[in-house]
């Protein structure tokens, strides 16, 4: 070799180990900002130390990142890799695959951008959400240790929920009550303005007396206003960020539910939810400050007693009196209250059924029934809104005749205390104006009281809601599994919905392999859709075992999962929104990759039928497109996706047979050799010519198992022999995890 040919070596040898030592730079920096994002206590000469390592050379990049956090003794820490296009959003930071490097990828305000940095504090990018289409995204998550399994046990409230926003930050606290003592302190002000005004100005007109007087209310009336706005801001600031806490984590609980642990009612689903909003409003009200304030009528008791000796004695019998009538109307209010609320879910899911099947209800001269029923709950509401008025007008009445007696009361022992000498005329002026301070807390008080019973009942609602089975426990230590799925498996796997003594899947053993195509066909009521919804891990087994590779389906993270498995459920569900945004629901698909898909499966002729093409406008539910046009809407969904396991229950059911041929062939186009299919159909003839596999099923069983040539035959022939095969591939045994 002669001297050019070693030197054009040493020089290309010289550029490869820079642009490797840059790589490994800007891998360190970005894997640097994640684990300072997630708090883990890894410097970045040490990460960059770790990944130069000769044995981490030839690894993965996630077991690089797996043996890096072991060799540092960094525990609790879960994760795993994923296409962009599948991954959860809500997950980020993370670090993601783009451009031949990785970047630390963080949400933005913007929906649809993503800011990509080298690493924390670094410089940054923002590029849209599609542009990162065929990216990875390698993602680290802290497990949830506790050290207490009892409290992991127990039911999430919504009272702790709002303790727990409430004293995250405890600062606020002594804020607010230092501007409530302060306040409350000024208020004496005004009662020994009196005094001084009528025992000592008065008598004698000292007018540079009153002036002095007059500048140092001014003074406190001003200092007042301004410690009553920064508690009010204080407070308002706060309540805002309990609500956005509160109702955050709610609505992610609504959304990782167990479905078939749902309420049956949507009205009271959403009665549930709703309930946020009167506690919010209670939080955000005056209501609050009159609370606060509450405990301070004792103060201004024990100031009476300094000034007018007996006088506050009127006070302090008012008192409890007051607070007990209180608590009697809590009590006679709680059961009107609850029966109310009850009767108004009732209504709103009646609500909803009409607007959802209005169509039927005018097809079938149904109206009079559905009037009927809500004229019944209506007048019963009403009857308990009257029922309950009373109650609290009474109570209010009560209290203010209490206020006036309290009033007069003091004014005639003040008459009295003022003959022995014991209390000045400016004594008792100032008397009565304190004793305004003690009467107006109590009066609101009782009325506070009063609404808590409303605002009890929402939170009742809420923990209701809070106490439905999650899909996942928090408390769970989830597992990532392999990145290619290998099979999908069910052991001895039973389903039963809610409290009925029927199973509706009875499964002993089943098992798809990569590459299985499989048409699940049957009666309807034959547990197709429900074999799919558990295999999909929207159901979970009352008894048994669902497995996605070696790993059991419910142990691994849904991230994991929806990651590699796409469920098309029988009745399509479309969004508010335009065609585009339901087309790219995840929005993660590219424009160029959801155009191409919709040609295929005929979609783009909706476009083409509006001047609004792709921006088409459709209303929930997907009002406005046919029964078809929504499934094949859905269909682009699932193959856009790109699944490792495909379950379609019904996917052509509302098909003309040139669309549903068509689906097929797009189908088979976008299956990988390795992807598993499941379909359920009805019209399995039409789809005979991608599958390998037929299942047939009845009462919950799979009672056929075989290729097409065999199943079809007998399904055509009308075969009355329901018992499996010899042939059957039903197969038991399955590896260790």
């Amino acid at each position: 070799m002669n001297s050019s040919s070693v030197a054009q070596t040493n020089k290309t040898q010289q550029t490869a180990d820079t642009e490797q030592t840059a790589n490994l730079e800007q891998t360190s920096a970005a894997l640097h900002g994640l684990c300072k994002e997630m708090g883990l206590g890894l410097s970045l000469g040490s990460i960059r130390s770790g990944l130069a390592r000769p044995d981490m050379m030839t690894l993965p990049f996630l077991d690089q990142v797996k043996a890096l956090l072991n060799s540092e003794s960094i525990k609790g820490v879960k994760g795993g890799r994923v296409a962009w296009h599948r991954f959860d959003r809500r997950q980020l930071p993370a670090l993601v695959h783009y451009d031949e490097q990785w970047w630390l990828a963080k949400n933005t305000d913007q929906t649809d951008s993503i800011q990509l940095e080298q690493g924390a504090n670094t410089s940054s990018k923002t590029v849209l959400s599609h542009d990162l289409a065929d990216a990875s995204v390698l993602w680290l998550q802290r497990a949830n240790h506790s050290r207490d399994d009892s409290e992991n046990a127990s039911t999430p409230t919504a009272r702790k929920l709002i303790l727990n926003a409430l004293f995250q930050d405890k600062l606020w606290l002594g804020n607010v009550l230092a501007a409530t003592v302060m306040i409350n302190l000024l208020a004496i002000a005004t009662s020994l303005f009196a005094l001084q005004v009528y025992d000592r100005v008065v008598p004698t007109l000292a007018y540079s007396t009153l002036a002095t007087l007059v500048a140092g209310m001014l003074v406190i009336v001003s200092l007042d206003w301004t410690l009553k706005r920064i508690r009010a801001k204080v407070i308002d600031s706060l309540a805002a960020e309990v609500d956005m806490r509160l109702s955050k984590q709610v609505f992610h609980h609504l959304l990782h539910l167990r479905l078939d642990k749902q309420p049956n009612s949507l009205g009271t689903l959403n009665a549930q939810v709703s309930g946020l909003e009167s506690v919010r409003q209670f939080f955000t009200s005056g209501i609050v400050f009159g609370l606060i304030d509450l405990p301070f009528a004792l103060m201004f008791i024990a100031f009476i007693a300094v000034i007018g000796g007996v006088v506050s004695w009127v006070y302090a019998l008012l008192f409890p009196l007051a607070i007990l009538l209180g608590v009697v109307t809590q009590i006679r209010l709680r059961t009107l209250i609850k029966q109310q609320v009850l009767r108004s879910n009732e209504r709103q899911g009646l609500l909803i059924d009409v607007i959802r099947g209005s169509e039927t209800i005018r097809a079938n001269n149904a109206s009079w029934r559905f009037t009927n029923e809500w004229e019944q709950i209506t007048r019963s509401i009403a009857a308990y809104q009257v029922r309950q008025k009373v109650v609290s007008q009474m109570s209010t009445a009560t209290t203010g005749s209490l206020s006036t007696i309290a009033y007069v009361s003091a004014v005639v022992v003040g008459v009295f205390q003022i003959e022995a000498g014991n209390l000045t005329m400016g004594g008792m002026i100032a008397c009565s104006i304190l004793g305004g301070r003690v009467i107006n807390p109590i009066a609101q008080g009782v009325q506070y009281l009063v609404q808590w019973q409303s605002v009890s009942q929402s939170l009742n609602m809420v923990d209701q809601l809070l106490a439905l089975d999650l899909e996942r426990q928090p408390s769970q230590r989830l597992l990532a599994g392999e990145q290619h799925i290998a099979s999908v498996s069910a052991e001895q796997v039973r389903f039963v919905y809610g409290d009925s003594p029927i199973k509706h899947l009875d499964i002993e053993s089943l098992t798809f392999n990569a590459g299985d195509r499989v048409l699940l066909v049957g009666p309807i009521g034959c547990g197709k859709s429900t074999l799919l919804k558990v295999l999909a891990g929207l159901y979970r087994p009352s008894e048994g075992r669902v497995k996605l590779g070696a790993l059991d389906l419910w142990e691994l993270d849904p991230q994991f999962v929806t990651s590699h498995i796409s469920y098309l459920p029988q009745n399509v569900h479309l969004f508010k929104g335009t065609l585009k945004s339901n087309l790219t629901l995840s929005g993660t698909v590219s424009d160029t990759e959801m155009m191409q898909v919709a040609s295929e499966l005929g979609i783009d002729a909706i476009a083409q039928s509006s001047p609004k093409g792709m921006e088409l406008d459709i209303s929930e539910g997907g009002e406005g497109l046919s029964g078809g046009q929504r499934q094949l809407v859905a269909l682009s969904r699932t193959i856009t996706a790109k699944p490792s396991v495909w379950l379609l229950d019904e996917p052509t059911a509302s098909l003309d047979g040139d669309s549903e041929k068509r689906v097929w062939d797009v189908l088979e186009k976008h299956l990988k050799a390795d992807d598993i299919l499941i379909v359920s159909t009805h019209r399995p003839m039409l789809a005979a010519h991608i599958a390998n596999r037929v299942l047939v099923m009845q009462q919950g069983k799979v009672i056929r198992d075989g290729r097409p040539s065999t199943i079809f035959p007998a399904v055509m022939n009308g075969t009355k022999n329901t018992s499996p095969t010899p042939n059957t591939r039903i197969k038991r045994g399955f590896n260790a995890v």
